[in-house]
């Protein structure tokens, strides 16, 4: 039986998160990795617009949409000495293939399996994903099977909109909030890397996106991405013999000299990788992309020093072919920008613990704006939406867990003006 009831969120803050996200999933805004503009696509400026607007009617100070569709604004303290904390968010969904427009809906869960989309016959079998399990009785957000959800990252606009709307309206003693939307977060953190940080003067701030209720992240990967191009000689195959290079075979020759068990398919924890994610050739060229990831700096670049040297064994086993290897930084390790500043760590881990919710600290095996704006200064962990599944149709969204990423947010603004735990706003 498929259990596809719909029903209402069960609180009215349920209420108001859900109703944030449906309004904000409505707006296509998939980034395209082809593009080398940012933002990507004309749908990020609708969702910076939509947000520009409501921050307006918040009523906040200092918003600011520049060139780049990077949207900053701040909210004033009621009180004077608490530390100027950020949010950071991005607007763009993922492309992963599937439609950039997302339809989602509610669903009362209870233990059977989900169908997503009767007219294609499109199942989320529980035992094909037992990650459902621990949600048995609550009401998740869902797709229809085909697109990702786009919680990651609009659920955490949700959490962040809906707590400024509440800080306004109920003016809790809280110091400067920051805020910060960006985009093409999912190719390469484009837009933090964009942004002006003198419009974004927080001392320390904060990341939401992806993960489970309680999942705490103060590492994650350093990220590079290789681009290894391979030029042959072309020849009639009737002439070819002593003359043809193919391209072709000499990029497979370099694949075969990884590790093929040091990929994603086969680490997971704090196992780096390298990932050969892409291959484009013909009879002259071939073009290798090679995704380097490791939580180690030394590792790191032990890393990117191999695929060199297997660049150039490839070549001397191949002197005709002219073999070329660019090796770009994507992204650091937020721990690296968190060595001198424990703040942002010792008040998200406060505010999980005045939550009741014990922090599952995980080193994310991948990266957020934070990555970017650590290494830029500010001190920029990542809290839980609560959504898994990311990066997938079968994305799924819990409610109550999507409730309690506003609830640590809240918690964070409250301790940070040095409140206690009976006296946030953060069950409004």
């Amino acid at each position: 039986m498929a259990s596809s009831q719909t029903r209402a969120p069960a609180s009215a803050l349920a209420d108001r998160l859900v109703g944030r996200l449906f309004r904000y999933l409505a707006v296509t805004s998939q980034s395209d990795a082809g593009a080398t503009m940012v933002p990507s696509t004309p749908g990020q400026w609708d969702m910076a617009r939509l947000l520009q607007r409501e921050l307006e009617e918040l009523g906040l100070s200092d918003i600011h949409l520049d060139d780049h569709a990077v949207l900053t604004a701040r909210l004033p303290g009621t009180i004077e000495g608490a530390p100027r904390i950020g949010f950071c968010a991005h607007v763009d969904t993922v492309d992963v293939g599937l439609s950039p427009h997302i339809h989602p809906r509610l669903v009362a869960f209870d233990g059977a399996d989900l169908c997503l989309n009767p007219e294609r016959m499109i199942w989320m079998r529980v035992a094909e994903h037992p990650e459902l399990l621990p949600y048995v009785g609550q009401t998740l957000v869902v797709t229809d099977g085909t697109s990702v959800l786009g919680a990651d990252d609009k659920a955490a606009v949700s959490v962040v909109m809906t707590l400024l709307e509440t800080l306004v309206r109920e003016r809790p003693a809280h110091g400067d909030v920051l805020v910060a939307f960006v985009p093409d977060e999912e190719i390469g953190l484009r837009g933090a890397k964009a942004m002006d940080l003198a419009r974004f003067p927080a001392e320390f701030a904060y990341t939401i996106d992806c993960c489970a209720l309680g999942e705490f992240v103060a590492e994650t990967f350093n990220a590079a991405q290789a681009t290894i191009t391979v030029t042959g000689v072309t020849a009639h195959p009737m002439s070819a013999k002593g003359v043809l290079v193919n391209p072709i075979l000499v990029a497979a020759d370099l694949i075969a000299r990884f590790d093929p068990l040091d990929t994603p398919e086969h680490t997971d924890g704090r196992q780096g990788y390298c990932w050969c994610n892409g291959l484009t050739a013909n009879a002259l060229t071939a073009t290798l992309s090679v995704s380097i990831r490791d939580f180690d700096p030394q590792g790191f670049a032990e890393r990117k020093a191999r695929l060199e040297a297997m660049v150039a064994l490839t070549a001397s086993a191949h002197p005709r072919a002219a073999i070329s290897v660019r090796i770009d930084d994507v992204y650091a390790n937020v721990a690296n920008g968190l060595v001198h500043d424990h703040r942002s760590v010792a008040l998200m881990r406060a505010a999980y613990e005045a939550e009741g919710i014990v922090p599952n600290v995980i080193a994310m095996r991948g990266g957020t704006d934070g990555s970017a704006l650590s290494a830029r200064g500010i001190p920029t962990p990542n809290l839980f939406t609560g959504a898994l599944n990311f990066h997938s149709e079968f994305e799924f969204l819990p409610v109550p867990s999507f409730v309690r990423s506003y609830e640590v947010a809240a918690r964070i603004v409250a301790l940070g003006a040095g409140q206690g735990p009976g006296d946030a706003a953060s069950r409004r």
